[in-house]
């Protein structure tokens, strides 16, 4: 008897203690869980109230120790803009004792810019600028870094570094001071002048760059690439659009030197199409010169525009964000047409007509109606209506088409697309089609459209896998394209509508000045196909004399 007892209290305690070792850690996970919410409201209002650039993470992606008390975390709080790292009790002490970077400050009294340094968690593979060692290969929080210029330094080798003096790094000619914002500020006049003569302290070659960014557009590629910049520049420069639309950002280049300012744009072709929207707005201001060169980072899902200037059909981190700016200095200045579209509904002639600004391309039929169902799918929203009646209605003739005011005899189409730039639906060259067929050169700056049209959605799908060429209906200056149908798919630069019977015209607007990347092509087609798009010496050359033109206007 006392054996069993010994026994079935043995088995007692081990499932006491099994049970306890099961629970505790739910129970924990649970409390945690419970507490999170919490503890996030408490982050955010703390986050929202800093200087620094807080964000948090459930898990660093590399060896990380606190700026605050040196023991290594797994997660917690980082700043983009300095690079500071803080587990969740040091947090609000590291927000009150460690200085982030200031977008606008005064150089010393002798008129110099000093290093400042923040410690711990440099970068991987970074080397010392005094003994050319490498940093941060020891397991704790060690070696120092500048915020400004990125250099590293060692612990043991900071008070014998020869020159604490400050260049601002490799991207001096980019990045916009502290100091040269201060000064601005102090202006009593504020003119373009005055902004060159503070210049001068910037260097020659001095052409900041401006990331606007769509955080929206992507694999959420817009949040990471908005702290790499922020990191790298003036946290002043980098803009979420999202918070802040480019109408508003794009004030700063006011501040600025005349003609001496790029803006990357990071997203797709709508973001860039809005970008570009906001630079006519400054023109209908008065602030010509002032208006910047634009490049673009594609992130979204429609990158034609990107493909056509050279920098690729989308962008997933498979080069440093040091490299895309190296690339952006390094890129041509080309000139791009800009169309205005004008929608006039017939019956509605007293409404005022429907004015959009295409910089890509516009359609109507089969791909407007893909792209409107993948925009309803996309929102949520109900069809405008059914697809199986709109295919019925495309297999009539439907429409009139006149280029530069002369009638065009139409074969029996379902669609029309008329281009700006060579590429369309995600990478296909249209015009080119297969290319076994003589066809016009095209240009972004010949102040010409290229229309096309297709049988059907069959027909897009054989031209996009380069086994059909399109019909081309010729090239023109004004098209006008009269639609008859009760209800149709069209579309300009992606973004879709349902279309009743209406009359289109498309005219010349302006032109935008781009950047051209022409040290890569984003395909493996042949050299002759990339030349069709690739702008000659005298383009650029043109392109060159209408910016020197601007910035001396």
């Amino acid at each position: 008897i006392d054996v069993y007892s010994t026994e079935l209290r043995e088995e007692w305690t081990l499932l006491l203690w099994t049970t306890v070792a099961v629970l505790v850690p739910v129970l924990i996970t649970l409390w945690c869980s419970f507490q999170r919410p919490k503890r996030k409201v408490q982050l955010k209002d703390l986050f929202r109230k800093s200087k620094h650039g807080w964000h948090y993470t459930d898990l660093f992606n590399k060896p990380t120790y606190c700026c605050v008390c040196s023991q290594p975390i797994l997660q917690g709080a980082f700043c983009d803009c300095c690079g500071i790292c803080a587990d969740e009790e040091c947090i609000q002490r590291a927000d009150r004792i460690l200085s982030c970077k200031e977008i606008m400050t005064q150089s010393q009294t002798d008129g110099r810019f000093y290093h400042q340094w923040v410690r711990g968690n440099v970068p991987l593979a970074s080397y010392c600028a005094e003994c050319k060692q490498q940093c941060g290969n020891q397991p704790k929080l060690c070696d120092y870094r500048c915020v400004w210029c990125q250099t590293t330094v060692h612990d043991d080798c900071l008070s014998s570094l020869n020159d604490d003096l400050c260049d601002l790094g490799e991207f001096r000619s980019v990045i916009i001071p502290p100091y040269y914002l201060y000064q601005v500020n102090k202006l009593h006049r504020r003119h373009p002048d005055e902004y060159s003569k503070l210049a001068a302290v910037c260097g020659s070659g001095w052409t900041p760059v401006l990331v606007l960014a769509n955080t929206r557009s992507g694999n959420n590629m817009g949040e990471v690439l908005l702290g790499e910049f922020r990191t790298l520049l003036n946290p002043v420069q980098v803009f979420d659009l999202s918070e802040l639309p480019p109408s508003k950002a794009l004030q700063l280049c006011t501040l600025l030197p005349p003609g001496s300012v790029r803006v990357l744009v990071c997203g797709g072709d709508g973001t860039v199409g809005w970008v570009l929207d906001a630079i006519d707005t400054m023109k209908l201001k008065g602030q010509d010169q002032f208006i910047p060169l634009v490049t673009i980072l594609p992130l979204g899902t429609g990158n034609d525009l990107s493909n056509s200037l050279g920098w690729g059909a989308g962008y997933a981190g498979e080069i440093p964000v040091e490299q895309v700016l190296r690339n952006v200095l390094e890129a041509e200045v080309v000139q791009m047409d800009r169309w205005k579209v004008q929608v006039v509904s017939k019956g509605n002639y007293f409404r005022k007509p429907k004015v959009l600004s295409m910089n890509n391309y516009f359609s109507v039929g089969p791909d407007a109606l893909m792209a409107l169902n993948f925009h309803a799918h996309r929102e949520k929203t109900p069809s405008f209506f059914s697809s199986r009646i709109i295919n019925k209605m495309l297999h009539y003739y439907r429409f009139n088409l006149e280029l530069d005011g002369e009638q065009v005899t139409l074969p029996s189409l379902e669609g029309i697309i008329v281009c700006n730039i060579g590429y369309w639906g995600g990478g296909c060259r249209l015009w080119e089609g297969m290319g076994d067929e003589p066809y016009p050169p095209t240009r972004v700056d010949d102040g010409l459209l290229e229309v096309v049209g297709v049988y059907g959605s069959f027909h897009c799908a054989q031209i996009q896998v380069n086994l059909a060429n399109p019909v081309r209906l010729g090239q023109a200056h004004t098209v006008r394209l009269v639609l008859k149908s009760s209800r149709m798919p069209m579309q300009v630069d992606g973004e879709p509508w349902a279309q009743g019977p209406c009359t289109i015209t498309i005219t010349h607007k302006t032109q935008a000045l781009m950047l051209y990347h022409s040290a890569e092509h984003t395909d493996d087609d042949d050299s002759s196909a990339s030349e069709a798009e690739e702008p000659s010496a005298d383009h650029i050359d043109t392109a060159s004399n209408t910016q020197e033109t601007v910035t001396v206007s």
